[in-house]
């Protein structure tokens, strides 16, 4: 890899952490009732939005739909398999019970999206459009469902009210 190319890809990083992190300061901001400071944020985070796809096209890392979905696959099947159980164990030894909380509901997350995704690779292959279905994201450990929001989150238990419609 030339120094551009692992360039666009530590960009493409900061850029996405920048969008995240700055979203959950808007979040706090509006929290202690700074909207203004809030919508300052998220325009941040739009904007490194912009920043983050730019580098991703770029570095040529969005491809196919089908090549796309299997990316996810290999990537959604690393975390659940190889990078949150070596999280878990290092949290557990160290005795960060909020830390073994997170990496424990966002590694079964990650097997329901390792499953979701493989089921689309499966429905390209026949050259298939996927049903036409509504998701459902748990804000509170991200389990993510087709069709509609089940009354208790199968992983953290929360109720159905804590479900966003994805749009």
């Amino acid at each position: 890899m030339g120094k551009t190319a692992e360039n666009l890809k530590n960009a493409f990083s900061g850029e996405s952490q920048a969008n995240r992190r700055y979203l959950a300061f808007a979040r706090k901001a509006e929290e202690e009732g700074f909207s203004q400071v809030a919508k300052l944020f998220r325009a941040a985070a739009e904007a490194e939005t912009v920043h983050a796809l730019n580098h991703l096209r770029i570095a040529g890392d969005v491809k196919t739909t089908s090549e796309n979905v299997e990316t996810a696959v290999a990537g959604e099947t690393f975390e659940y398999k190889k990078m949150y159980p070596e999280y878990i164990s290092v949290a557990k030894q160290e005795g960060n019970q909020q830390a073994t909380w997170s990496f424990d509901v966002a590694n079964k997350v990650e097997q329901v999206h390792a499953g979701l995704f493989s089921n689309a690779v499966k429905t390209l292959k026949k050259k298939d459009q996927l049903p036409q279905l509504d998701y459902y994201v748990c804000s509170v450990c991200g389990n993510t469902v087709e069709g509609e929001a089940p009354e208790r989150c199968p992983i953290c238990g929360s109720p159905k009210v804590k479900f966003f419609k994805v749009v």
